[in-house]
């Protein structure tokens, strides 16, 4: 007896792992995120088992059933919709429960979008954060964007196709020099991938549909570094001397290896 996490493709059918398919066959029972995607993944692959559903809304009622089925002693095989359960998908109150019960939980890996969105985006990768979906509100979204301005990692959200626009146009706003990466589709048929910053993106966005992954580099040493009275004192004689704002910040983030963004903000209030 076992609850098995079973990861499934993202989008190419053919990913699907062969131990994936083998602890389907094997399972006594399958509690899958929509029921309708997970007949059709068994039917073409031969497989006739019992489905429940299992999303977030009926996540904590499903729960007790499920347990009482592992403690029965049948094999339970978990699936999302796509990719990994748990990862932005219902499962995580019932590996908990499982967990607290002394039930055996067992994970068969497969793809998710966040890896294989920052593996493509050519930003670090040693040291991330996933923040899966933002607020949908421009206020709350707005508030969580600020609040990871100092964050060093590199930053990874998923986006729906109405919101992806407007997202990227507070990211703009809030990280405007930022490298940003945005994938679309992944591993389907109309796979897109676009680089560069938020404002450069939103420009070559028309309609968005599909699926979004979103991946933001985090702040330098630079973004976080204390701005010097000297600093401001050359920002200022630049000023005097009558250089452009953009010349002035340039110069003054060489010179003391700092953020032109921000030495930009500071000459603003100057």
């Amino acid at each position: 007896m076992a609850l098995v996490v079973c990861g499934l493709p993202i989008g190419n059918p053919d990913d699907i792992s062969p131990r994936v398919l083998q602890n389907l066959r094997e399972a006594d029972l399958i509690a899958a995120e929509d029921t309708r995607t997970a007949a059709r993944l068994l039917q073409k692959h031969g497989i006739v088992k019992k489905i429940i559903s299992f999303y977030d809304h009926n996540e904590l009622s499903r729960t007790p059933q499920i347990l009482a089925s592992l403690q029965a002693g049948q094999t339970v095989a978990l699936i999302s919709e796509a990719g990994m359960p748990l990862i932005s998908d219902p499962g995580y109150h019932l590996v908990a429960a499982a967990q607290e019960a002394g039930l055996s939980v067992e994970v068969i890996p497969g793809p998710t979008a966040l890896i294989t969105a920052l593996t493509a985006s050519g930003l670090p990768t040693n040291r991330f954060a996933f923040e899966g979906f933002l607020p949908a509100k421009p206020s709350a979204r707005q508030n969580v964007l600020r609040e990871l301005q100092k964050e060093s990692r590199t930053l990874i959200f998923y986006e729906a196709p109405h919101r992806i626009g407007e997202t990227l146009q507070d990211i703009a706003k809030i990280f405007p020099e930022r490298q940003c990466f945005v994938a679309r589709e992944l591993t389907k048929k109309y796979q897109e991938y676009w680089r560069g910053r938020a404002a450069e993106i939103l420009a070559k966005l028309k309609t968005p549909q599909g699926e979004f992954v979103l991946v933001l580099a985090g702040c330098s040493p630079a973004d976080n570094a204390e701005i010097s009275p000297e600093a401001k004192n050359l920002l200022a004689a630049l000023q005097k001397a009558g250089l452009p704002d953009s010349q002035c910040a340039n110069i003054a983030a060489e010179t003391f290896q700092l953020s032109r963004n921000r030495l930009k903000k500071i000459i603003y209030s100057l």
